[in-house]
């Protein structure tokens, strides 16, 4: 194993499949040149060539539509959205289009293609660059929506995404490109399933479910709830479209006790889909509520201290937890 960034282990996944399938190419804004928006596909033009790395205009439309068409000629297109905020030009493509092509034709075309896209908020980017609209695309059938939270899984899943048959929104949390994680060494291979979640931290008074970036900050709040005698399941999804359903139950009949941790806002989001799920799923053994811990019900501010005040933190996730836990005695 070896320690490389989060963009560093995306560029990898690219790499490898590109050299592993000629079918594969990406295509997006500046990605030839400069190697994109946050740099993950620099070099490979140098590497392979413009038929196979292309620049496209400033239109979501063409690059979605060209994915598309490529991917039912034969291809394996990754494109790549500088956020997933600019989707939202391309959606009746995504939505109306790559989701259905393959129901509507009887299952004859396959739709193998990748939409790389950036989302979240914490880097001032104000309200029409910060968005989490993940919850948007996981109500579609027909999408596969996954986000990891770490090098390994960024470099495994976008591998599995890349190979494969039905079309992958692959979302990426912003503040995570120079996060640091092992990896196992260049050359050996290996792929994350796009349908299965991970246990983080094991624990057994209360289960925290969450995903892409708010994964840290949960393990950073599981820490400190430890200091008080609160020992805490942290649980990655991963993906939520497909959403590994029995993990999440596995953990809620060991703890009775659930949070669940997201950045994107709170009504007819995520998280309460998640919670509906549970509830119908597993009632029985809930001791208490299922708590939610979520980001301000406001468009992300630009200032950057109403911004952290709208995104939530360590200690949203603490008092959330807290507030279904009993107390073990001598608690802070």
């Amino acid at each position: 194993m070896r320690t490389i960034t989060f963009r560093d282990a995306l560029r990898e996944a690219l790499r490898e499949e590109m050299a592993r399938d000629e079918r594969v190419y990406i295509l997006g804004e500046d990605i030839a040149g400069y190697g994109g928006t946050y740099a993950v596909t620099k070099g490979l033009f140098e590497e392979f060539g413009e038929k196979r790395v292309k620049d496209t205009p400033l239109a979501e439309e063409i690059i979605i539509g060209t994915a598309i068409g490529s991917a039912l000629g034969g291809l394996r297109p990754v494109a790549e959205l500088m956020t997933i905020n600019f989707s939202l030009l391309a959606s009746d493509l995504i939505i109306n289009s790559a989701a259905k092509f393959r129901y509507m034709f009887g299952g004859q075309p396959s739709i193998p293609m990748v939409i790389r896209m950036t989302a979240g908020g914490g880097a001032q980017r104000g309200a029409q660059h910060s968005q989490m609209l993940e919850s948007m695309y996981a109500h579609i059938p027909g999408l596969k929506v996954v986000i990891p939270a770490t090098p390994y899984d960024a470099k495994g899943m976008l591998k599995s995404a890349i190979r494969d048959d039905d079309p992958v929104l692959f979302i990426e949390h912003e503040l995570l490109y120079n996060l640091k994680g092992e990896v196992p060494d260049e050359g050996e291979e290996y792929t994350v399933p796009l349908n299965r979640g991970i246990v983080r931290r094991e624990g057994s008074d209360v289960t925290l479910v969450t995903f892409s970036r708010m994964v840290h900050i949960c393990m950073q709040a599981a820490e400190e709830l430890a200091k008080d005698g609160i020992e805490t399941e942290v649980i990655d999804l991963r993906s939520i479209r497909p959403i590994d359903l029995d993990l999440v139950l596995d953990s809620l009949r060991k703890t009775n006790r659930v949070v669940i941790a997201e950045e994107g806002w709170k009504y007819y989001g995520t998280g309460q889909g998640i919670s509906a799920l549970i509830y119908e799923h597993g009632f029985d053994w809930l001791d208490a509520p299922v708590g939610h811990v979520h980001g301000r019900d406001v468009p992300m501010p630009y200032s950057k201290p109403l911004e952290q005040l709208a995104i939530p933190a360590r200690n949203d996730v603490i008092a959330a937890v807290k507030a279904i836990v009993p107390q073990p005695a001598g608690a802070r």
